[in-house]
């Protein structure tokens, strides 16, 4: 028993240290910066496209103007804990060749190691490939980096996206914590019984 736990504690420390030492997090692509408030970038993003992210609503999305060397882009930001935060960086590069992807592949593994998961297909249509990292706020943030040839359910061409998944579980606590509240408000309201036009039996058995 001793020496399970003992093997166990070591394959979750060596998995702790492998994300650790993969390098340092990364925080930025291009102009913007994760945790930093996407009013720092208004030049840079189209405001009046924001949306909430389907089945994540308490997550707003943001699309990028045409930059130089980005074809497009979405920006991720909170609403709750720490609003217009950004969470999460997608970008795609103008550049979709396969050469472009390979150099920048590995000018990433030059900076932050090898990565530490393949997400691509087994016949090479996307190539995908992620690293997890831990950051100085103990923060889990992942990198994907991504090369499509044709399948048009994902982004043809290389893209990238950078997430700090701790910002999102905070946000996603908080904005459960308020729609919660605002439930509980609405439950305690004095509301006024309403009466259907119904009586006897005829309100409960089903017609």
């Amino acid at each position: 028993m001793k020496k399970k736990l003992f093997f166990l504690t070591n394959l979750a420390f060596l998995w702790i240290a492998g994300i650790c030492l993969a390098g340092e997090a990364p925080q930025q692509i291009g102009v913007f910066i994760l945790n930093h408030n996407v009013t720092e970038f208004k030049d840079y993003v189209i405001m009046e496209t924001a949306l909430p992210i389907r089945h994540m609503e308490n997550i707003e999305e943001v699309e990028i103007k045409s930059m130089k060397g980005i074809k497009s882009g979405l920006i991720a930001y909170a609403t709750c804990t720490a609003p217009g935060n950004i969470v999460r960086i997608k970008l795609k590069y103008k550049d979709s060749s396969k050469k472009f992807y390979k150099e920048l592949l590995k000018r990433i593994k030059k900076k932050f190691g090898e990565p530490d998961e393949y997400n691509g297909d087994p016949f090479h249509i996307v190539l995908s490939w992620k690293w997890s990292f831990i950051d100085k706020n103990n923060h889990r943030t992942t990198m994907t980096l991504q090369h499509n040839t044709m399948d048009t359910e994902e982004k043809i061409g290389n893209s990238i996206k950078l997430t700090n998944r701790g910002l999102i579980e905070e946000d996603l606590k908080c904005y459960k914590i308020k729609a919660l509240d605002q439930r509980e408000k609405l439950r305690r309201r004095d509301w006024k019984v309403m009466t259907p036009g119904l009586s006897g039996w005829d309100l409960y058995v089903p017609r």
